[in-house]
């Protein structure tokens, strides 16, 4: 249900009891922390590097396949602090713009997520990059204020288990892409004696 339809729904019931909402709905508090966590077979230095570039969100985001037409816009450097992301969409994904404001390499990242769609808010996300062996701890946080359309919306909704769940999933998302083995070929000038051997008899059998 959006916005607009629940101030209908509320527009729509008696005076009395629209009172009583109002009042229910403005006692509500005004401040919210949504956070989630998962542990992930890999080093910091190889989990950071995917969320520190939204470039790299495509791959592992919970919103990004949501609306393929969506259009996307790149602003700022590759990645780190100044990198800007902007997005506008289906009602499902909305329209916003999220940039990072702090990068604190394999550590931490801070990024100011500003929405226009379905309904204007500015709140601050935050990854944080804690080593556990020879695996990482990543907790995702999303904070911030509720005016009172939102405070009236959580009535009807569960913040925490509607945003929580999108965070599971690209936590997950993400677990699976840093997990997964590099492939890599050797370089030509790693290449080993035997390997060098093995080139030459092939060439040799080329010119042949």
């Amino acid at each position: 249900m959006s916005a607009k339809k629940i101030v209908i729904s509320v527009l729509a019931v008696p005076a009395v009891l629209l009172g009583g909402f109002l009042l229910v709905a403005a006692m509500q508090p005004e401040d919210f922390v949504v956070t989630r966590s998962a542990t992930m077979a890999a080093p910091p230095a190889r989990v950071f590097p995917e969320v520190n570039s939204f470039h790299a969100w495509e791959a592992w985001s919970p919103w990004a396949k949501l609306d393929p037409n969506a259009k996307a816009i790149f602003e700022g450097p590759e990645s780190g602090e100044g990198a800007k992301f902007t997005w506008s969409g289906n009602d499902k994904v909305g329209e916003g713009t999220q940039t990072i404001v702090l990068s604190k390499p394999d550590e931490r990242i801070q990024i100011r997520l500003d929405f226009k769609r379905p309904m204007e808010a500015t709140n601050d996300t935050e990854f944080l990059f804690k080593p556990d062996g020879e695996k990482t701890l990543v907790t995702w946080n999303m904070s911030g204020k509720k005016n009172f359309v939102s405070k009236a919306f959580c009535l009807f909704f569960n913040m925490d288990k509607m945003v929580g769940a999108d965070f599971e999933k690209g936590l997950a998302s993400l677990k699976a892409i840093v997990e997964k083995p590099a492939i890599e070929k050797p370089l030509a000038s790693e290449a080993t004696v035997g390997d060098t051997a093995a080139i030459g008899e092939d060439r040799k059998a080329t010119e042949k």
